[in-house]
């Protein structure tokens, strides 16, 4: 399976790094399946980080079958509540459930960001979050949270984009 990480940058070497703000999996390095993702991704985090870097998709072999069988996994086949309350929690800072190596599923992301927003701000409810989210085609992510998940990355090429 391909995986794209969208910076500022090629990384030939992924990290975690802490974050500087509350990630919808929690601290780890973020990836997805979607090209279209990776590249959007690219672009919005490029000029925040000035003056260095330029949009650049990096990609990525793994193998998530293996994976799977070897490192404890969470997956989410969709924005489900399951979902929703592991995201906010996250996003609230507050999760102290499992520990996971690997998180995979919808990804928040800007399509449905407002939506999110009003909910966690009690504008909307949480049933009118989820009946928003079932009509959307999502994009996934798929987030490395321990070093030991980082080593099944391998490191295929990166892009300008």
């Amino acid at each position: 399976m391909l995986v794209y990480h969208g910076s500022n940058m090629e990384v030939k070497e992924p990290k975690i790094i802490l974050p500087n703000r509350t990630l919808d999996f929690g601290k780890g390095f973020y990836t997805t399946t979607s090209m279209e993702q990776a590249i959007r991704f690219a672009n919005n985090i490029t000029p925040r980080r000035k003056p260095i870097g330029k949009p650049t998709v990096s990609t990525y072999e793994v193998d998530y079958e293996q994976m799977k069988e070897s490192l404890n996994v969470l997956y989410f086949e969709s924005a489900d509540d399951e979902w929703l309350d592991f995201v906010h929690h996250n996003r609230l800072d507050i999760y102290n459930g499992n520990k996971w190596d690997i998180v995979f599923g919808p990804v928040a992301n800007d399509i449905i960001y407002q939506s999110f927003s009003l909910y966690e701000g009690g504008v909307i409810t949480r049933e009118e979050l989820l009946k928003r989210l079932k009509g959307r085609n999502l994009f996934d992510q798929m987030a490395f949270c321990s070093d030991k998940a980082i080593k099944y990355l391998n490191f295929i090429k990166s892009e300008v984009v």
